[in-house]
């Protein structure tokens, strides 16, 4: 990325930055995004609705979006969205149920390594 605010992904760094640019719902939810631990899934959930607000995934090194960097970008995003803070607060909602769902599927899926993999490279 040639921006030296252009991430490949939404950063949370860029969160605070988000608050004060809607209503009371809006603010509260950066504020639970940011106040719970790196990794927790308020936070994933947070940067789960935002990468899908503003397209990250198809965003590229050399796209409008890239160039103007990832602070501008999700500042755009989110104070051209076109529904109210409900509507964003339930698509936080659901980035959170899909946080949850993807790591209880993860909790549920058995280790890579077999065991008979293990019991080789313990036996030697």
């Amino acid at each position: 990325m040639y921006h030296s605010d252009t991430e490949i992904l939404f950063p949370m760094r860029v969160a605070p930055s988000l608050r004060d640019l809607r209503g009371r719902k809006w603010r509260r939810l950066v504020d639970r995004a940011l106040e719970v631990p790196d990794g927790e899934e308020p936070q994933l959930a947070f940067g789960l609705m935002l990468i899908r607000l503003a397209g990250c995934l198809t965003c590229h090194p050399d796209s409008y979006r890239a160039l103007r960097g990832c602070t501008n970008c999700a500042g755009h995003v989110v104070r051209r969205h076109r529904g109210d803070d409900d509507d964003l607060t339930e698509l936080y909602q659901r980035a959170l149920a899909d946080i949850g769902l993807y790591l209880a599927e993860r909790q549920q899926t058995p280790p890579a390594v077999s065991q008979a993999v293990l019991g080789e490279v313990g036996e030697a």
